[in-house]
Protein backbone atom coordinates (compact mmCIF):
# COMPACT_ATOMS: atom_id res chain seq x y z
CA UNK A 1 0.00 0.00 0.00
CA UNK A 2 2.82 2.39 0.88
CA UNK A 3 4.49 1.77 -2.49
CA UNK A 4 1.32 2.59 -4.43
CA UNK A 5 0.88 5.76 -2.38
CA UNK A 6 4.49 6.69 -3.07
CA UNK A 7 4.08 6.14 -6.83
CA UNK A 8 0.98 8.32 -6.78
CA UNK A 9 2.15 11.22 -4.65
CA UNK A 10 5.83 11.53 -5.56
CA UNK A 11 5.18 12.69 -9.16
CA UNK A 12 2.59 15.16 -7.87
CA UNK A 13 5.14 16.56 -5.40
CA UNK A 14 7.58 17.12 -8.25
CA UNK A 15 5.12 19.19 -10.34
CA UNK A 16 6.02 22.46 -8.50
CA UNK A 17 9.68 21.77 -9.32
CA UNK A 18 8.90 21.52 -13.04
CA UNK A 19 6.74 24.65 -12.84
CA UNK A 20 9.56 26.59 -11.18
CA UNK A 21 12.05 25.39 -13.79
CA UNK A 22 9.72 26.47 -16.60
CA UNK A 23 9.37 29.97 -15.09
CA UNK A 24 13.12 30.40 -14.58
CA UNK A 25 13.90 29.15 -18.08
CA UNK A 26 11.25 31.39 -19.63
CA UNK A 27 12.61 34.50 -17.92
CA UNK A 28 16.32 33.70 -18.39
CA UNK A 29 15.96 32.93 -22.10
CA UNK A 30 14.33 36.30 -22.70
CA UNK A 31 17.12 38.00 -20.78
CA UNK A 32 19.63 36.88 -23.46
CA UNK A 33 20.65 39.93 -25.56
CA UNK A 34 19.37 39.95 -29.14
CA UNK A 35 16.05 40.00 -30.93
CA UNK A 36 15.06 36.61 -32.38
CA UNK A 37 13.01 38.30 -35.11
CA UNK A 38 16.03 40.35 -36.25
CA UNK A 39 18.26 37.26 -36.16
CA UNK A 40 15.69 35.32 -38.18
CA UNK A 41 15.35 38.00 -40.89
CA UNK A 42 19.01 38.99 -41.08
CA UNK A 43 20.86 42.30 -41.10
CA UNK A 44 18.85 43.74 -44.02
CA UNK A 45 15.51 43.32 -42.30
CA UNK A 46 13.10 46.26 -42.15
CA UNK A 47 11.34 47.47 -39.00
CA UNK A 48 7.99 46.52 -40.55
CA UNK A 49 9.13 42.94 -41.21
CA UNK A 50 10.55 42.64 -37.68
CA UNK A 51 7.30 43.91 -36.17
CA UNK A 52 5.32 41.44 -38.28
CA UNK A 53 7.43 38.47 -37.13
CA UNK A 54 7.22 39.58 -33.49
CA UNK A 55 3.44 39.83 -33.75
CA UNK A 56 3.21 36.45 -35.51
CA UNK A 57 5.03 34.65 -32.68
CA UNK A 58 3.60 36.76 -29.85
CA UNK A 59 6.96 38.35 -29.01
CA UNK A 60 5.36 41.79 -28.80
CA UNK A 61 3.27 40.77 -25.77
CA UNK A 62 4.35 41.32 -22.14
CA UNK A 63 6.54 38.53 -20.75
CA UNK A 64 3.95 37.37 -18.21
CA UNK A 65 1.35 37.08 -20.97
CA UNK A 66 3.76 35.14 -23.18
CA UNK A 67 4.36 32.72 -20.29
CA UNK A 68 0.63 32.17 -19.75
CA UNK A 69 0.22 31.35 -23.45
CA UNK A 70 3.19 28.98 -23.21
CA UNK A 71 1.71 27.30 -20.13
CA UNK A 72 -1.70 26.98 -21.79
CA UNK A 73 -0.15 25.37 -24.88
CA UNK A 74 1.89 23.05 -22.66
CA UNK A 75 -1.23 21.82 -20.89
CA UNK A 76 -2.62 20.95 -24.33
CA UNK A 77 0.52 19.00 -25.22
CA UNK A 78 2.07 21.73 -27.39
CA UNK A 79 5.29 23.73 -27.05
CA UNK A 80 4.77 26.30 -29.78
CA UNK A 81 6.47 26.64 -33.14
CA UNK A 82 10.21 26.95 -33.67
CA UNK A 83 11.31 30.35 -34.97
CA UNK A 84 14.22 28.95 -36.96
CA UNK A 85 13.10 25.49 -38.07
CA UNK A 86 9.47 26.60 -38.70
CA UNK A 87 8.10 23.30 -37.33
CA UNK A 88 6.31 22.23 -34.17
CA UNK A 89 8.78 22.35 -31.26
CA UNK A 90 7.59 19.10 -29.69
CA UNK A 91 7.99 17.19 -32.97
CA UNK A 92 11.45 18.71 -33.42
CA UNK A 93 12.50 17.64 -29.92
CA UNK A 94 11.07 14.14 -30.37
CA UNK A 95 13.17 13.72 -33.52
CA UNK A 96 16.32 14.51 -31.48
CA UNK A 97 15.62 12.42 -28.37
CA UNK A 98 17.00 9.11 -29.66
CA UNK A 99 20.68 10.17 -30.10
CA UNK A 100 20.74 11.85 -26.68
CA UNK A 101 19.03 8.91 -24.98
CA UNK A 102 21.48 6.45 -26.57
CA UNK A 103 24.40 8.65 -25.51
CA UNK A 104 23.21 8.86 -21.90
CA UNK A 105 22.40 5.14 -21.59
CA UNK A 106 25.65 4.13 -23.26
CA UNK A 107 27.64 6.43 -20.98
CA UNK A 108 25.99 5.06 -17.84
CA UNK A 109 26.54 1.45 -18.92
CA UNK A 110 30.21 2.06 -19.70
CA UNK A 111 30.67 4.00 -16.45
CA UNK A 112 29.26 1.13 -14.40
CA UNK A 113 31.44 -1.37 -16.32
CA UNK A 114 34.46 0.66 -15.21
CA UNK A 115 33.19 1.50 -11.72
CA UNK A 116 32.29 -1.91 -10.29
CA UNK A 117 35.57 -3.78 -11.02
CA UNK A 118 37.76 -0.76 -10.17
CA UNK A 119 35.99 -0.07 -6.88
CA UNK A 120 35.99 -3.78 -5.98
CA UNK A 121 39.70 -4.07 -6.72
CA UNK A 122 40.49 -0.94 -4.70
CA UNK A 123 38.38 -2.01 -1.70
CA UNK A 124 39.77 -5.56 -1.60
CA UNK A 125 43.34 -4.23 -1.82
CA UNK A 126 43.02 -1.32 0.57
CA UNK A 127 46.27 0.58 1.01
CA UNK A 128 48.13 -1.46 -1.59
CA UNK A 129 49.49 -0.34 -4.94
CA UNK A 130 46.33 -1.24 -6.86
CA UNK A 131 44.19 0.81 -4.46
CA UNK A 132 46.52 3.80 -4.66
CA UNK A 133 46.64 3.72 -8.46
CA UNK A 134 42.84 3.52 -8.78
CA UNK A 135 42.39 6.40 -6.32
CA UNK A 136 44.94 8.44 -8.26
CA UNK A 137 43.18 7.78 -11.57
CA UNK A 138 39.83 8.73 -10.02
CA UNK A 139 41.25 11.99 -8.71
CA UNK A 140 42.73 12.84 -12.11
CA UNK A 141 39.43 11.97 -13.78
CA UNK A 142 37.56 14.41 -11.54
CA UNK A 143 39.68 17.29 -12.81
CA UNK A 144 39.43 16.61 -16.56
CA UNK A 145 36.97 18.89 -18.42
CA UNK A 146 34.58 16.99 -20.70
CA UNK A 147 35.31 19.10 -23.79
CA UNK A 148 39.10 18.71 -23.40
CA UNK A 149 38.80 14.97 -22.91
CA UNK A 150 36.55 14.75 -26.00
CA UNK A 151 39.10 16.62 -28.12
CA UNK A 152 41.91 14.37 -26.87
CA UNK A 153 39.82 11.30 -27.76
CA UNK A 154 39.28 12.63 -31.27
CA UNK A 155 42.98 13.41 -31.75
CA UNK A 156 44.09 9.98 -30.52
CA UNK A 157 41.47 7.47 -31.63
CA UNK A 158 40.02 9.24 -34.68
CA UNK A 159 42.76 11.32 -36.31
CA UNK A 160 45.88 9.39 -35.24
CA UNK A 161 44.69 5.77 -35.09
CA UNK A 162 41.61 6.06 -37.32
CA UNK A 163 39.62 3.62 -35.21
CA UNK A 164 36.49 5.73 -34.82
CA UNK A 165 34.78 8.48 -36.86
CA UNK A 166 35.37 12.10 -35.87
CA UNK A 167 31.70 13.10 -35.86
CA UNK A 168 28.18 12.11 -36.87
CA UNK A 169 25.62 9.55 -35.74
CA UNK A 170 25.38 6.88 -38.43
CA UNK A 171 22.36 5.47 -40.27
CA UNK A 172 21.97 1.93 -38.85
CA UNK A 173 22.54 0.19 -35.51
CA UNK A 174 26.13 -0.87 -36.22
CA UNK A 175 27.18 2.56 -37.46
CA UNK A 176 25.55 4.26 -34.49
CA UNK A 177 27.45 2.04 -32.05
CA UNK A 178 30.64 2.89 -33.91
CA UNK A 179 29.91 6.64 -33.88
CA UNK A 180 28.72 6.76 -30.25
CA UNK A 181 31.53 4.76 -28.65
CA UNK A 182 33.95 7.67 -28.28
CA UNK A 183 31.32 10.14 -26.98
CA UNK A 184 30.05 7.54 -24.51
CA UNK A 185 33.58 6.71 -23.42
CA UNK A 186 34.33 10.40 -22.84
CA UNK A 187 31.32 10.88 -20.56
CA UNK A 188 31.81 7.50 -18.87
CA UNK A 189 35.42 8.22 -17.88
CA UNK A 190 34.41 11.41 -16.08
CA UNK A 191 31.34 9.81 -14.47
CA UNK A 192 33.15 6.66 -13.35
CA UNK A 193 35.74 8.77 -11.52
CA UNK A 194 33.01 10.02 -9.18
CA UNK A 195 31.21 6.70 -8.86
CA UNK A 196 34.38 4.67 -8.21
CA UNK A 197 35.39 6.77 -5.21
CA UNK A 198 31.87 6.55 -3.80
CA UNK A 199 31.50 2.80 -4.33
CA UNK A 200 34.95 2.10 -2.88
CA UNK A 201 34.05 3.98 0.31
CA UNK A 202 30.72 2.13 0.55
CA UNK A 203 32.42 -1.24 0.08
CA UNK A 204 34.95 -0.50 2.81
CA UNK A 205 32.16 0.43 5.23
CA UNK A 206 30.17 -2.71 4.42
CA UNK A 207 33.22 -4.94 4.87
CA UNK A 208 33.43 -3.77 8.49
CA UNK A 209 29.84 -4.77 9.35
CA UNK A 210 29.04 -7.60 11.74
CA UNK A 211 27.27 -9.76 9.15
CA UNK A 212 30.50 -10.00 7.14
CA UNK A 213 32.40 -11.17 10.23
CA UNK A 214 29.66 -13.68 10.99
CA UNK A 215 29.69 -15.01 7.41
CA UNK A 216 33.46 -15.46 7.57
CA UNK A 217 33.12 -17.25 10.92
CA UNK A 218 30.69 -19.70 9.29
CA UNK A 219 33.36 -20.49 6.71
CA UNK A 220 31.67 -18.92 3.71
CA UNK A 221 33.79 -18.23 0.64
CA UNK A 222 35.27 -14.72 0.57
CA UNK A 223 34.19 -14.10 -3.02
CA UNK A 224 30.64 -15.21 -2.22
CA UNK A 225 30.47 -12.88 0.76
CA UNK A 226 31.77 -9.98 -1.28
CA UNK A 227 29.66 -10.34 -4.43
CA UNK A 228 26.50 -11.82 -2.87
CA UNK A 229 26.17 -9.55 0.17
CA UNK A 230 28.66 -6.68 0.31
CA UNK A 231 28.38 -5.46 -3.28
CA UNK A 232 24.53 -5.25 -3.47
CA UNK A 233 24.37 -3.32 -0.18
CA UNK A 234 27.15 -0.98 -1.31
CA UNK A 235 25.43 -0.19 -4.62
CA UNK A 236 22.58 1.67 -2.87
CA UNK A 237 24.49 4.96 -2.24
CA UNK A 238 26.12 4.68 -5.68
CA UNK A 239 22.71 4.47 -7.38
CA UNK A 240 21.59 7.54 -5.42
CA UNK A 241 24.78 9.38 -6.39
CA UNK A 242 24.18 8.50 -10.04
CA UNK A 243 20.68 9.97 -9.80
CA UNK A 244 22.02 13.14 -8.19
CA UNK A 245 24.56 13.49 -11.01
CA UNK A 246 21.98 13.10 -13.77
CA UNK A 247 21.90 16.89 -14.18
CA UNK A 248 25.68 16.92 -14.68
CA UNK A 249 25.34 13.99 -17.08
CA UNK A 250 22.78 15.85 -19.19
CA UNK A 251 24.99 18.93 -19.16
CA UNK A 252 27.91 16.83 -20.38
CA UNK A 253 25.85 15.51 -23.30
CA UNK A 254 25.22 19.10 -24.41
CA UNK A 255 28.98 19.68 -24.66
CA UNK A 256 29.80 16.24 -26.09
CA UNK A 257 27.10 16.42 -28.77
CA UNK A 258 28.50 19.76 -29.92
CA UNK A 259 32.08 18.44 -30.06
CA UNK A 260 31.18 15.21 -31.90
CA UNK A 261 28.39 16.80 -34.01
CA UNK A 262 25.75 14.35 -32.77
CA UNK A 263 22.26 15.47 -33.86
CA UNK A 264 20.73 15.20 -30.40
CA UNK A 265 18.94 17.48 -27.98
CA UNK A 266 22.17 18.97 -26.64
CA UNK A 267 23.29 20.20 -30.05
CA UNK A 268 19.73 21.42 -30.70
CA UNK A 269 19.82 23.40 -27.44
CA UNK A 270 23.13 25.09 -28.29
CA UNK A 271 21.89 26.12 -31.75
CA UNK A 272 18.60 27.34 -30.29
CA UNK A 273 20.38 29.53 -27.73
CA UNK A 274 22.63 31.05 -30.41
CA UNK A 275 19.67 31.80 -32.69
CA UNK A 276 17.42 32.94 -29.79
CA UNK A 277 14.84 30.27 -30.65
CA UNK A 278 12.85 30.72 -27.45
CA UNK A 279 10.36 27.92 -27.95
CA UNK A 280 13.03 25.29 -28.62
CA UNK A 281 15.16 26.36 -25.63
CA UNK A 282 12.16 26.21 -23.30
CA UNK A 283 11.07 22.86 -24.68
CA UNK A 284 14.49 21.19 -24.46
CA UNK A 285 15.16 22.46 -20.93
CA UNK A 286 11.73 21.28 -19.81
CA UNK A 287 12.34 17.81 -21.27
CA UNK A 288 15.75 17.67 -19.56
CA UNK A 289 14.12 18.67 -16.26
CA UNK A 290 11.42 16.04 -16.68
CA UNK A 291 14.09 13.41 -17.41
CA UNK A 292 16.00 14.41 -14.26
CA UNK A 293 12.88 14.12 -12.13
CA UNK A 294 12.01 10.73 -13.66
CA UNK A 295 15.52 9.38 -13.07
CA UNK A 296 15.41 10.40 -9.41
CA UNK A 297 12.06 8.64 -9.04
CA UNK A 298 13.49 5.47 -10.60
CA UNK A 299 16.54 5.74 -8.32
CA UNK A 300 14.27 5.76 -5.26
CA UNK A 301 12.57 2.59 -6.48
CA UNK A 302 15.90 0.92 -7.26
CA UNK A 303 17.12 1.79 -3.77
CA UNK A 304 14.21 -0.11 -2.27
CA UNK A 305 14.78 -3.04 -4.63
CA UNK A 306 18.47 -3.26 -3.70
CA UNK A 307 17.94 -2.78 0.04
CA UNK A 308 14.60 -3.95 1.50
CA UNK A 309 15.46 -2.17 4.74
CA UNK A 310 14.83 1.18 3.03
CA UNK A 311 11.25 2.36 3.38
CA UNK A 312 9.43 4.57 0.89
Amino acid sequence: MHRYRFLLWRPLQLLPVLLGISILTFVMVRAIPGDPARILLGVRSTPEAIARIRAQYGLDLPVWQQYLYFLRNLLHGEMGKSLIYRVDTLKLIMSRIEPTLNLVLGSVMLAMLFTVPLAATAARNRGRLADQMIRLLSTVGLGLPAFWLAIMMILLFSLSLGWFPVSGYGSDFGERLHHLFLPCLTVALALSAVLTRNLRASLLMELQNDYVTAARARGQNENRIFWRHVMPNSLVPTVNLLAVNIGWLIGSTVVIESVFAIPGMGQLLVKAIISRDYMVVQGVVLVFALATVAVNLVADLLTVALDPRVKL
